[in-house]
């Protein structure tokens, strides 16, 4: 993935929520490039953030297995702007599964003020071993779980029982530049 959107993860619960945060700097060229007078994040970035925070937690429920993709925000409102400085803080909660796939609802806000909310669905496209034009994942086995290491899932994320997930859960590489979960 190139874009990272999210930052870090405080709060995982699989299958059920995830709290995930993303720092926002003046640095940051995507404000200058949306009002170069009076920076701010484009709201569609924001929406890249609540999707990114809600796509990985549908994901997990097909334990990361599956070709999962967004295929619709259902809702989706802004509320406020996000300005250098600033925090967005995403949360993401299933609210329903099926067997085609996942909705969420996900609120971004500022220091406790919400900028957004939406409902996302994420459809789970099952690709069959004759249709060779569909991938059966979207990233690399390593990838994903250097990705998952750099955003704290395994620091963090937890089963509702609250014991701890690890990579073996999901038949992932287990070691990521020499260090174990």
């Amino acid at each position: 993935m190139r874009w990272f959107w999210i930052d870090r993860f405080t709060e995982y619960v699989t299958g059920s929520h995830a709290i995930g945060v993303k720092g926002i700097t003046l640095s940051d060229e995507f404000l200058h490039d949306h009002f170069d007078v009076y920076p701010v994040m484009p709201p569609s970035l924001i929406a890249e953030g609540m999707a990114q925070t809600g796509g990985l937690l549908v994901s997990e429920i097909y334990k990361f297995a599956e070709l999962v993709v967004l295929a619709k925000f259902s809702k989706l409102t802004f509320r406020g702007e996000v300005r250098g400085g600033d925090q967005i803080v995403y949360r993401a909660d299933v609210s329903s599964t099926r067997e085609v796939g996942a909705m969420v609802d996900v609120t971004a806000t500022v220091d406790g003020k919400q900028v957004a909310t939406a409902e996302i669905f994420f459809a789970r496209l099952s690709g069959d071993d004759k249709d060779d034009s569909m991938p059966q994942r979207l990233f690399d086995p390593a990838d994903l779980v250097h990705w998952l290491h750099l955003v704290g899932i395994f620091e963090v994320g937890r089963r509702p029982d609250g014991t701890r997930i690890t990579t073996d859960d999901y038949n992932l590489p287990s070691l990521l530049a020499g260090t174990a979960d």
